[in-house]
């Protein structure tokens, strides 16, 4: 059986891992260019060649595009499990820390062999084997028990991938397919009547079926949206070329600064995330460009960490802001992780509905409403394919999000342990009982400066943003509503809500996540169960 020793681990780097696991995903683009070197020369050749010998070229060179095509899915699939590896070291460097950190105040000493002593400068020989280094010394092996079970899991899942490449990549599965809408239990139920060969064709071959079922494994969906990044790419091209086609030229310029530009940087900046190798491995969950765009996102893998926080964002959020609104959530797990180093948490960044895009949208409930299917489907998905004991799972709305939140786990209820509401308009709801969560796991917090607080429709929001962004509102004063009544119900972050409430600081309606915001240490705490 692999084994870990203290030193090694506390030489490992989570890091180099990473990279590794990006440097092998990185090749899916050297790919990509010899696939379509080969198709683009396959063309040639036909226009110019016919006859027996150039149908069995022609089938020889298909063969091997369709070689190059299954190595992609193979390459991502070689990062997850590099990824999923560093994530692991990386907890268990964490209780290692940890370990070390108790052993100093207790005054004991831990060696390079990982034994537990006491420190000659601070305390006494007999404290060598009393119950504080015995916790000590549970702590270090319960570190390297994590580490040693993480290498034999990696090594075990690579000698896989080997073996599949040489015994047979994929294999046609039998017929029938869950719908889009299925049930994720019976979706998880399904995929795990798959054999492995099975599971991977689906990727390779029907990449929007998978990538989109709420029941199939992160990795899976993972694997298959990554295959269709160039062909959302390719589609917002087409679409800026037939508007640049149908446009006189002297609005040219104007059609480049279209929202189809800010689609396309999203999209670019969006990829540059998923294939770097800084910060948690990032898992592409869903990715829809039309429209506004639509996008979900994880930071860390959700099926294997003990805290899951799921954020929806709200007005204006498409998928050319995605990346900021990514930014949020990596902000609060980062923070969880300086919390609790040896635990492992994910955050992921739900954008999968329409969110409103002027005032006059967000006056109504209705697109909250259309959200809370979906957004409850996802919940019960996380539930449904999360391994090992289940993650705390919490849910977070950022203002009109905070509606779409508070909306599904009304009407639908929703697969979370945790509730949390900032800068909201109101949840849909008078009082916490009525979400379908205990109470005192129901979290709001609300800036005294958030301009959401000031008004009690969109169309006095706007009279007052536009008044306190004047030199004049200091002076002159627009005090906010002594009422506790928001556009869509009471304050969340109102103790006759019932819920509990968290400060902030006076960061305004977007600064919820500002370094220096106490609401930033609430909302990880909260994640972490604390």
């Amino acid at each position: 059986m692999t084994t870990v020793g203290y030193a090694q681990l506390w030489r490992a780097d989570p890091g180099a891992w990473r990279a590794a696991g990006a440097g092998w995903a990185g090749l899916t683009a050297l790919v990509d260019r010899r696939a379509a070197e080969l198709g683009g020369r396959g063309t040639a050749m036909a226009a110019g060649w016919s006859g027996a010998a150039a149908t069995a070229a022609n089938a020889r060179m298909s063969g091997i595009g369709t070689d190059l095509a299954s190595v992609r899915p193979a390459l991502v699939e070689a990062d997850q499990a590099l990824a999923e590896f560093a994530a692991r070291i990386s907890a268990a460097k964490g209780q290692l820390a940890a370990a070390v950190a108790l052993a100093d105040a207790a005054g004991l000493a831990v060696d390079r062999d990982g034994r537990v002593g006491a420190d000659p400068a601070r305390s006494r020989p007999s404290e060598r084997d009393g119950p504080a280094a015995a916790r000590v010394a549970a702590a270090l092996r319960t570190a390297l028990d994590v580490a040693g079970a993480a290498d034999r899991a990696t090594a075990a899942k690579l000698a896989e991938l080997a073996a599949a490449a040489s015994a047979g990549w994929q294999e046609p599965p039998p017929p029938g397919r869950p719908g889009p809408y299925a049930d994720p239990a019976l979706v998880r139920a399904w995929w795990a009547e798959l054999t492995p060969a099975q599971r991977r064709w689906l990727v390779a071959h029907e990449a929007a079926l998978v990538g989109r079922l709420d029941g199939v494994p992160v990795t899976a969906r993972d694997q298959a949206n990554r295959l269709l990044l160039g062909v959302h790419r390719a589609e917002l091209l087409a679409q800026r070329e037939q508007l640049l086609a149908r446009m006189p030229p002297a609005p040219v310029e104007a059609v480049r600064s279209h929202w189809l530009a800010g689609r396309l940087a999203g999209l670019d900046s969006l990829t540059d995330r998923l294939t770097g190798a800084a910060g948690p491995r990032a898992y592409l969950l869903g990715l829809d460009p039309a429209g506004e765009g639509r996008v979900v996102v994880a930071l860390g893998d959700p099926d294997h960490s003990d805290r899951v926080l799921t954020y929806v964002p709200g007005m204006t959020a498409g998928l050319d802001d995605a990346p900021g609104e990514l930014g949020r959530a990596g902000r609060v797990l980062g923070r969880c992780a300086e919390l609790a180093p040896g635990e492992r948490s994910a955050a992921v960044l739900w954008l999968d509905y329409d969110a409103p895009d002027f005032l006059h949208e967000a006056v109504t409930a209705g697109q909250a409403r259309d959200a809370g299917p979906a957004l409850h489907r996802f919940q019960e998905g996380l539930r449904t394919t999360h391994e090992g004991p289940p993650a705390r799972q919490t849910v977070l709305g950022h203002s009109y999000g905070s509606l779409v939140v508070g909306t599904a786990a009304r009407e639908h209820g929703l697969a979370a342990d945790a509730l949390v509401f900032v800068g909201s308009p109101g949840v849909g709801v008078e009082h916490a009982a009525e979400l379908r969560v205990p109470p005192d796991e129901v979290w709001a917090s609300s800036a005294s400066d958030d301009v959401i607080r000031l008004a009690r429709s969109p169309d006095e929001l706007a009279r007052r943003t536009l008044f306190n962004a004047s030199p004049l509102a200091a002076a002159l004063g627009w005090p906010a509503h002594s009422g506790h009544e928001l556009w869509f119900g009471r304050d969340p972050a109102t103790p006759g809500f019932g819920g509990r409430v968290f400060p902030s600081g006076r960061h305004g309606h977007t600064g919820y996540w500002d370094a220096d915001n106490p609401a930033l240490d609430g909302m990880a705490r909260i994640v972490l169960g604390r």
